[in-house]
């Protein structure tokens, strides 16, 4: 089930979406989609059409969406998830709200659109499932808060300065965070934590793990709500991974399990871990694509200017049961609990495409059978490059264009991607590369306009 409609005592059915229209007013529905890049497009009908948007009936021109179908082949149809119907508390007056549905796209005959990112997933949730698998995972997201000028738009001056865990009056962002917390609520989240992070005007609230495809759904409307309530306050915020120089920047730390008959399949508590021989599996999969995926984990060239040394990103390829420096952690809880933690991606990503590729690499080495390296327990960060060589550690892809060229040369990608959604991304990536490589920056300015 999915992690936004746990406040619904179960699967919603129509009936019981009509009951909720009726007693909250509800005027407008929202149905909401993802582009390829994870951004968020939505289309508004009145709630007099819920029935034919229940039964797929509302069609959308795929051509204008980024990633999407060629313009010979542009009608596409919105299929909503009932479960993840939910009242917009920002909207509720005396008699009027609205509501919004996240909804997968299908093809005129009804089939899924392979374009559609959430499809994408849906298809590696259905592998790991043959094999009797589900997949349980907890992503955390960070963001920035900035003030805006007088128009709204966003600046450069952070909302505070305050650190890790500070309260107010230096946190300044603590009622902006309360009321995203209670927005969330409303619309069915469990939220377990919410704290100011570690850089200045940096900050994180946590929600409960779900099912894979509801924890993308919950990512993908948690970034919506904090922005939007973030504007309120008129601030901006972002998940830009990194927006300032000199101080950390924010990631996406994906907390990921795979469960059989309601047992966590990678706990075993005879092992000196408590790790089972699957976890280590696991871990070796991830270790073995993990540069073939990153360019999905970490999409934009400003990604891999989070992956270096000093900010407490992840940059070097190993893994360990409690170094927070090393790419692949494994947290202390055990039983149930027990996960792997992939610390590089970022809160940019599609949720949707990077739970499916960290899924898909970890069910990769389940199904070889890989073996894991031996576990990494110094401070990686401080090695010198002679160490780091002595114990195999290899480095995550350090551009954009270096991402993508591994993305293209490893079978990962593609296998999980399907050909539609990998040749499209690849070709928006390197176009995005290339606009980057080839604009003059202010440090090319500042460093040679006056000088030569």
């Amino acid at each position: 089930m999915s992690q936004i409609s746990q406040a619904n005592s179960g699967t919603l059915t129509l009936e019981k979406i009509k009951e909720i229209v009726e007693q909250k007013n509800v005027e407008l529905l929202h149905l909401q989609f993802v582009d390829i890049e994870g951004i968020l497009k939505h289309v508004t009908v009145t709630s007099a059409q819920l029935e034919d948007v229940v039964e797929g009936k509302m069609m959308f021109d795929g051509s204008s969406i980024t990633g999407f179908s060629p313009i010979n082949k542009s009608d596409l149809y919105l299929q909503p998830d009932l479960n993840t119907f939910a009242v917009l508390p920002w909207t509720v007056e005396e008699g009027y709200s609205e509501a919004r549905f996240l909804c997968s796209a299908a093809n005129p005959d009804g089939t899924p659109y392979e374009g559609d990112t959430r499809n994408v997933l849906k298809k590696v949730v259905e592998k790991a499932g043959e094999q009797g698998y589900t997949i349980s995972v907890g992503p955390e997201l960070e963001f920035f808060l900035f003030k805006t000028d007088d128009n709204g738009n966003p600046t450069m001056a952070l909302h505070d300065n305050a650190g890790y865990f500070e309260p107010s009056p230096k946190d300044f962002g603590e009622r902006v965070r309360l009321e995203i917390y209670r927005a969330l609520k409303a619309m069915g989240f469990t939220i377990e934590a919410s704290h100011h992070e570690v850089a200045e005007g940096q900050h994180e609230i946590n929600f409960k793990y779900a099912d894979a495809l509801g924890a993308a759904d919950s990512s993908t409307t948690y970034k919506w709500v904090v922005k939007t309530i973030a504007a309120k306050y008129g601030l901006h915020a972002t998940f830009m991974p990194k927006p300032v120089f000199g101080i950390n920047g924010s990631g996406m730390h994906v907390n990921m399990s795979f469960f059989k008959d309601g047992q966590n399949v990678f706990f075993d508590p005879a092992d000196s871990r408590q790790l089972s021989q699957t976890a280590y599996q696991f871990i070796a999969g991830l270790i073995a694509n993990v540069k073939s995926f990153t360019a999905v984990t970490n999409p934009l060239v400003n990604s891999y200017k989070r992956l270096v040394p000093g900010y407490e990103a992840p940059c070097y390829i190993a893994w360990s049961a409690s170094n927070r420096s090393a790419l692949i952690r494994i947290p202390a809880k055990r039983g149930l609990a027990t996960r792997v933690e992939l610390r590089c991606p970022d809160p940019s990503a599609n949720p949707y495409l990077t739970f499916a590729v960290i899924a898909a690499a970890g069910l990769d080495g389940v199904e070889k059978g890989l073996t894991a390296p031996a576990p990494v327990d110094e401070d990686i960060f401080h090695m010198t490059d002679a160490v780091r060589a002595e114990y195999g550690i290899d480095n995550l892809p350090g551009s954009l264009e270096t991402a993508v060229a591994e993305l293209e040369n490893g079978t990962i990608g593609r296998a999980t991607l399907g050909e539609h959604v990998f040749n499209e991304y690849v070709a928006l990536k390197k176009g995005e590369w290339d606009s980057y490589r080839t604009a003059v920056h202010t440090w090319e300015i500042e460093k040679y306009h006056a000088k030569f």
